[in-house]
């Protein structure tokens, strides 16, 4: 409802403006062409995060230092708190990043952005950089329409660097020709009104561009065109910074619980340091004038003084605030606790992964292994046996000959612990943009068919269990015996398969694989002879004998299915011996030759 009142306002207030002034209409020309530069800067750096950022982001979170200058310089390079913030968040949502690693970044991205005043304001306004944007641009679309990601890319940045500059000029001759017919000076307020009228501003602006980075452009291209004091502009920059949280609460909204977390550290961090740059802007003003005058700064050289109050304030609130980020990760995590629903949803994957391959193949293979974690305790009870039974030591003949019928709805278990989960991670692997060229799209291939043979053992239990718990309780001890068999050949495999999980050894993974195969085959030729020997006895109806065939081919699909998903999820091999591993294990008519050679 919001939206639809706030659009329709903007579109007739810049409509009205353009109707009265040309001279605003090149202003808001340069917010936009400026606004298109950063989408098309951020569109260039995801072109080259298949693989190297999402390194860089994992080995230098160890430390809270370390997040925090990572937060800086990587919004220093993208000038993009926007993207770090989204990768930062799909970090969080696999579970590859602690809270308080992720506040860092966040801390040190605000202070990262204060880069980008520093550029306008020493460069883009003492030079004519309309001149650089020119080529910048033609270079750009060149590469973009080359078919290489990486020339892509390089095209999307360049392009991006040349619609930044280009807006930056129009601002600035915006707000130049404004001057001969208008004097915004003459709104100016003093004091503490001014203070928070023009944060008030500040804000505002930020909300409608989206954008903390050009408010402040705007903010210095205006200073530097003397449409606006000084003070006011030190105020519209302190709301600009508080009004970059509203647009990550707006984003963390239809977000999960950590991103809800992040925005929420976002919010307190740029209010807290907000409120600092307020209460003392006196002393920060003071500040200001001594460092210039050290630093070389002319006295009536106000927007590089603004860069100097940006840079300072934001340091303060960073260097106020990082002795309590454990202390805030801790709050928030009371605060927006994880919803407890009905159907479990998914655990790792967040739509924000999407975008960078190698951390979207790791939330895949995680969230993979919490599906398979779900249906192993379903496949167990479906069996009537426990999840400590099938991982302990003691012997599963036994154990199936002294359980009892476990009651369990597989259907109702499955679509709360298992179907929304699989659904989500098919509709994130649609929606994700890798090329096949990217060497982790093979990774995402198998980890879909793992997510498929794990859905299928778990209906093919489904199947199973009707004709095992009728027999179950059958006077019959040969037909019980075999039905045990049949859930002894499932827990089996569930146990080794938990110790090739547990295993540090991958040279003797895949042999483990292939040994579980090969005595997966000899259990169905053993059961075959039975099942004959126990119909020509006359010790099991033919019909008996019927459903016991029919369910052995189920109790083979249940493994196959699992050792196929096994080979793919249980194993943490690197990229490059993928098809070598797959080359040497077993396949079918393999199998059979081995199997009739060791008769």
């Amino acid at each position: 409802m919001l939206r639809k009142i706030f659009l329709p306002s903007i579109f007739l207030f810049l409509t009205y403006g353009f109707w009265i002034s040309p001279n605003f209409k090149e202003i808001c020309a340069g917010v936009a062409i400026f606004l298109f530069g950063m989408l098309s800067l951020e569109e260039g750096f995801r072109a080259f995060s298949g693989g190297g950022l999402e390194k860089l982001l994992r080995r230098t979170t160890d430390r809270q230092w370390k997040s925090i200058s990572l937060g800086i310089l990587s919004t220093t390079i993208m000038q993009s708190s926007s993207l770090v913030s989204v990768i930062t968040i799909s970090f969080l949502s696999a579970g590859l990043l602690g809270l308080t690693a992720g506040i860092g970044i966040i801390f040190g991205a605000n202070l990262g952005t204060t880069t980008g005043a520093w550029l306008v304001a020493g460069f883009g306004l003492k030079v004519k950089i309309s001149a650089y944007a020119m080529p910048m641009l033609v270079f750009g679309i060149i590469f973009i329409f080359q078919k290489n990601k990486a020339l892509k890319g390089v095209g999307y940045i360049l392009a991006g660097l040349g619609f930044l500059f280009l807006g930056i000029h129009h601002m600035k001759e915006g707000f130049e020709a404004f001057k001969d017919n208008i004097d915004l000076t003459q709104y100016a307020v003093t004091g503490y009104p001014g203070l928070f009228l023009f944060a008030a501003i500040g804000i505002a602006a930020t909300v409608i561009m989206q954008s903390s980075h050009a408010t402040l452009v705007l903010i210095i291209t205006a200073l530097a065109a003397q449409q606006i004091t000084y003070e006011n502009a030190l105020a519209l920059s302190i709301g600009a910074n508080v009004g970059t949280t509203i647009t990550a609460i707006l984003g963390a909204m239809s977000a999960e619980v950590q991103g809800k977390r992040l925005a929420g550290a976002h919010l307190i961090f740029n209010a807290v340091t907000g409120i600092i740059a307020i209460i003392f802007i006196s002393q920060f003003m003071i500040t200001v004038n001594w460092i210039s005058a050290n630093v070389g700064i002319r006295v009536d050289d106000y927007t590089l003084k603004l860069a100097v109050f940006h840079t300072l304030f934001n340091l303060t609130g960073v260097t106020v605030m990082i002795p309590f980020i454990s202390r805030l990760a801790n709050l928030l995590e009371k605060t927006l606790p994880a919803k407890e629903t009905a159907k479990i949803g998914p655990k790792y994957l967040h739509m924000a992964s999407v975008d960078f391959p190698e951390t979207a193949v790791v939330a895949i293979r995680k969230e993979t292994l919490y599906i398979y974690d779900n249906a192993v305790e379903i496949i167990a009870h479906g069996i009537c046996l426990t999840k400590e039974d099938i991982f302990s030591e003691k012997d599963l003949d036994q154990v199936a000959g002294d359980s009892k019928i476990i009651e369990v709805d597989i259907e109702d278990v499955y679509e709360k612990n298992i179907k929304g989960i699989y659904s989500f991670i098919i509709a994130f692997i649609s929606k994700a943009t890798f090329s096949w060229e990217v060497e982790q799209s093979a990774s995402i291939h198998w980890l879909r068919n793992a997510n498929r043979h794990i859905v299928e053992a778990v209906k093919d239990v489904k199947h199973l269990r009707k004709n095992l718990v009728k027999f179950l309780q059958s006077d019959n001890k040969f037909i019980q015996g075999q039905y045990n068999n049949l859930r002894v050949q499932i827990a089996t495999t569930l146990r080794e398969l938990g110790k090739i999980r547990a295993s540090t050894d991958e040279d003797s993974v895949v042999l483990s694989l292939d040994a579980l195969k090969l005595s997966l085959k000899e259990d169905d030729d053993e059961m075959n002879r039975q099942v004959v020997n126990l119909i020509k006895s006359n010790k099991i109806t033919p019909e008996m004998g019927t459903s016991l065939i029919n369910d052995s081919s189920y109790t083979q699909n249940i493994s196959k299915n699992l050792i196929e998903m096994g080979s793919t999820l249980l194993v943490n091999y690197d990229e490059m011996e993928i098809s070598v591993e797959r080359e040497i294990s077993l396949d079918d008519d393999e199998l059979a030759e081995v199997s009739s050679a060791s008769v």
